[in-house]
């Protein structure tokens, strides 16, 4: 952590700045954003006394006092997130993905998603063409185009859209994993729930760190239940255990390596389910 703390500061500016946009990209904010900016301060409270973050917090937190942000304190915020924005530990690719991240998790953060937003949205993928073939803007960029296509977005269509930014509504990365509850409604986070865990035959693999056991202690115990285990994501693998511990030094706020590869082949249609590893020791005492 003391090796890693430039990084953490420069993930969180990085990410705040994404989740400003997310929020004031129709121009409105409501009580729930309100709640999620300050739920977003408290948790990352360890970085507001440093600086050149505790120069940032004192500003948002009195621009969102009266529930409402209008574009001068918007400009003002997002002005001074670019001043304390520093690339030397990320390359250019890498912060701007922490924002988009940060931009998605802040639309989903009140529960709705509108045109207004989805336009907004569109505009800033489109000045980011750079980002295109790194996951998630091409994916972020199909669901737009689709949901637009008739310039209305429909039932089906909202929750589809609020289901995948949600993903990014993350508070820390453990969090996002164990899908979190909001206003009584279950974010759909990575991780599968209640998912029915076999043991014979099946290839496991794990990431992130365990609160409880080592790698070699996992790995037997598959192996003692007819299981095969590997250290990389590949085709064969039809669990991947999230250890619960998370790593708040991933480059991409939710995200490990691992974590994205499994998503790319499950998107592809290879039955990988993503465990997080509470329900992992559930099975195993099964």
């Amino acid at each position: 952590m003391l090796f890693n703390s430039k990084s953490r500061l420069d993930k969180s500016i990085n990410n705040f700045i994404g989740i400003i946009e997310g929020i004031a990209v129709d121009g409105k904010i409501t009580a729930p954003e309100v709640y999620f900016l300050n739920a977003w301060l408290d948790e990352n409270r360890l970085v507001l006394d440093k600086h050149p973050f505790n120069e940032l917090a004192p500003v948002v937190q009195e621009a969102i006092a009266d529930g409402i942000i209008t574009d001068d304190e918007r400009a003002d915020i997002l002005w001074l997130c670019e001043k304390l924005t520093s690339n030397e530990y990320y390359c250019q690719i890498t912060s701007t993905m922490q924002r988009l991240h940060g931009i998605l998790a802040g639309i989903a953060a009140d529960g709705k998603i509108t045109e207004l937003e989805l336009t907004g949205l569109r505009t800033w993928l489109d000045k980011h063409q750079n980002l295109k073939t790194i996951w998630p803007y091409d994916e972020v960029d199909s669901l737009i185009t689709n949901v637009m296509a008739d310039g209305v977005i429909d039932a089906e269509e909202h929750k589809l859209l609020l289901n995948f930014f949600m993903e990014f509504t993350s508070l820390a990365d453990d969090v996002t994993l164990t899908s979190p509850q909001m206003d009584g409604e279950n974010l759909f986070g990575i991780c599968a729930t209640c998912p029915e865990i076999e043991f014979d035959g099946k290839t496991f693999c794990f990431t992130g760190e365990s609160q409880r056991f080592k790698r070699k202690q996992l790995a037997q115990q598959i192996e003692d239940r007819g299981g095969i285990f590997i250290d990389t994501v590949s085709k064969k693998v039809q669990y991947l255990v999230v250890g619960a511990n998370g790593n708040p030094n991933w480059a991409y706020a939710c995200y490990g390596r691992k974590i994205e590869q499994a998503i790319v082949l499950r998107r592809k249609g290879f039955p990988l389910v993503i465990v997080h590893e509470n329900d992992y020791h559930d099975a195993i005492q099964g």
